[in-house]
């Protein structure tokens, strides 16, 4: 099957996401500052999810540039990392909404997890579907970052308990990291 249907697919979703999340975001009632101040922690949340968003964009983008063609497995591995990467509005209101509330950042942390579980996933089935010798394989060498980013989700999860902004922090960290351009796979594919 080509691969062009599901990347069209998958990016009408992410459009629609980032669409739902931008629309969680509410005017302030009334015309002031202090109104708009209060709505900073709103906008902090969707500032880093839309960045979480575009990252998997872009990054989901490259990963189908490695694949030539697509089977039953990688469709589902995909809709499985859609439906998480669904679950993120929901969680950026309601972090946002209470000001980086202990469990609200925790939840957040397992949004962001999530997709990373089911990130890798769709890579491994890829993978599989294109061997050991495949584009994928060979560019995605050791995933330093791949590796790291779940145990950093892991530990801002348990430390939203004692210290959200600590969490936050890590949430960020993150963020930046994956932000620099991942080159392996352009590199791969010949895309210069």
């Amino acid at each position: 099957m080509p691969k062009e249907r599901l990347t069209a697919f998958s990016d009408g979703v992410i459009a629609i996401i980032i669409t739902i999340m931008v629309l969680e975001m509410k005017a302030p009632h009334h015309a002031d500052l202090a109104s708009l101040a209060a709505l900073t922690p709103v906008f902090l949340s969707y500032v880093l999810s839309f960045l979480y968003l575009a990252i998997y964009w872009n990054n989901h983008h490259h990963l189908l540039m490695a694949a030539e063609r697509v089977d039953g497995a990688i469709l589902w591995a995909n809709m499985h990392l859609l439906f998480w990467l669904s679950l993120i509005p929901f969680a950026t209101a309601w972090m946002g909404e209470n000001e980086f509330a202990s469990l609200p950042v925790a939840v957040y942390g397992l949004a962001l997890l999530m997709p990373a579980v089911a990130y890798f996933i769709l890579q491994m089935a890829i993978i599989r579907r294109h061997g050991r010798e495949g584009t994928l394989a060979k560019a995605l060498g050791a995933d330093w970052k791949g590796k790291l980013s779940p145990f950093a989700y892991l530990a801002g999860i348990v430390l939203a308990f004692t210290e959200p902004m600590i969490s936050e922090a890590l949430y960020v960290l993150v963020a930046l990291v994956w932000l620099v351009p991942d080159r392996r796979i352009e590199r791969a594919i010949g895309v210069k």
